[in-house]
């Protein structure tokens, strides 16, 4: 699925958000997020048991959460706070999987308490999340797995063999031979190897690498697996000019994959980018347009904000609101008011004439957004709304105030 690069509202509503909340602000499209996650479902309904936990990390709004929920989805978390939403939404069991690293004991035990799947590490964690466990019953653990030179990361993650995360095999022999004399009823295998990745095949030698791994495992411990996690990683096209994934192709090799190892093990996966990533908008006003070596479009929303593109060099593709049929004649870097130079939204970018005032939407935030905001400089992080699938626009994160920033600061005399 995706994506013309069209925008689910105009300058005018727009405009509206823009004189009630205030911009920055970050606009979410629910009838793009529920029709990605229908899709996704659709894909994969052939496997047994599928689900994908969406990865809490990319949006953890409680709004967002729970319309995926009513999609069918369960949540892939990764610390005590994202653990927390679910307990205060009511959601536990099989909708938990718990996939952390560096893990400390009060998370394993929230986990456990809430009946999460629990997804461990490291080698040196089993001891950790034993102690936690404390002899009582757990339906589901797996473990997860680090293919090193076998598979070729990205710039977001990295290489295998130079990530912190998962095991060797050799690693995870040891692993399962620790947790087989559990009370545990199942067991799985996990791996998460890249992310945003556009590469259909990339996805089919993933699976034949783990089922490689699960044979050699059961092989070695008398363990038997009853699933395997396949983790995220399903890209969105954020260049124009790029060809989205499509989703329904790749879960058709990952099919074939199934079929050449006979195997009826359940399959899951953690997609969160692919799910919310473009049905999510990033609203900025202009503030100026200031000359120098290079002319720069100076917005009111900042790296703070939004920031891929300073960590990672990522490219959002950006509209002026009023201009998207007027010719791209100028040639600008798009920043923000942070004291640091990789404050840019955009180098070296073609765009309509922009002047102060203009409306500026940065497409392509409804995962690793609002949620990876900071406040360094004293700015503070923006406000969200929801475009309901009836058009309305609810507010469902107001903005942080300064007293929100001071609130935990120790005033000394």
């Amino acid at each position: 699925m995706r994506k013309e690069l069209t925008i689910p509202f105009d300058l005018k509503t727009a405009t509206k958000i823009a004189n009630k909340f205030g911009t920055p602000i970050y606009i979410y499209n629910e009838a793009g997020i529920r029709a990605t996650a229908r899709e996704l479902n659709h894909a994969f309904s052939w496997a047994k048991d599928y689900k994908n936990y969406f990865a809490v990390k990319a949006n953890p709004n409680p709004t967002i959460l729970k319309i995926l929920h009513e999609e069918g989805m369960g949540f892939d978390c990764s610390s005590f706070a994202e653990l927390t939403i679910m307990q205060r939404m009511g959601i536990g069991g099989k909708d938990i999987f718990f996939s952390s690293n560096n893990t400390p004991k009060e998370d394993f035990e929230l986990a456990i308490e809430l009946g999460a799947t629990v997804n461990i590490d490291d080698l040196s964690q089993v001891p950790v999340f034993l102690d936690a466990l404390a002899g009582r019953h757990l339906n589901r653990v797996a473990a997860r797995y680090n293919p090193g030179n076998l598979k070729q990361g990205n710039t977001i993650i990295g290489e295998p063999k130079d990530a912190k995360f998962g095991m060797k095999l050799e690693a995870l022999v040891k692993a399962f031979k620790q947790l087989k004399d559990q009370n545990i009823d199942q067991f799985g295998l996990h791996t998460m190897v890249a992310s945003s990745v556009l590469d259909s095949g990339y996805f089919e030698e993933t699976a034949e690498v783990v089922f490689s791994a699960v044979e050699h495992i059961q092989k070695a411990t008398g363990v038997v697996f009853n699933f395997i996690n396949l983790g995220g990683g399903f890209g969105i096209n954020y260049k124009p000019q790029d060809s989205p994934i499509d989703s329904q192709k790749t879960a058709k090799l990952i099919q074939e994959t199934f079929k050449k190892h006979h195997s009826t093990i359940s399959l899951y996966t953690e997609h969160g980018r692919f799910v919310t990533g473009s049905s999510g908008y990033l609203l900025s006003r202009v503030r100026y347009i200031m000359h120098k070596y290079k002319t720069f479009v100076g917005l009111d929303a900042s790296m703070h904000n939004l920031m891929r593109p300073g960590m990672y060099k990522a490219y959002h593709h950006i509209t002026i609101l009023g201009k998207e049929k007027s010719q791209s004649t100028q040639t600008y870097d798009v920043v923000g008011s942070l004291c640091e130079n990789n404050d840019k939204f955009a180098i070296d970018r073609r765009l309509p004439d922009v002047k102060a005032g203009d409306l500026v939407v940065i497409h392509d935030v409804g995962s690793h957004g609002h949620t990876m905001g900071f406040n360094y400089n004293g700015l503070l992080r923006s406000a969200e709304v929801l475009l309901t699938k009836s058009g309305e626009v609810e507010l469902i994160r107001r903005a942080e105030t300064v007293d929100d920033y001071l609130k935990n600061v120790v005033w000394l005399n």
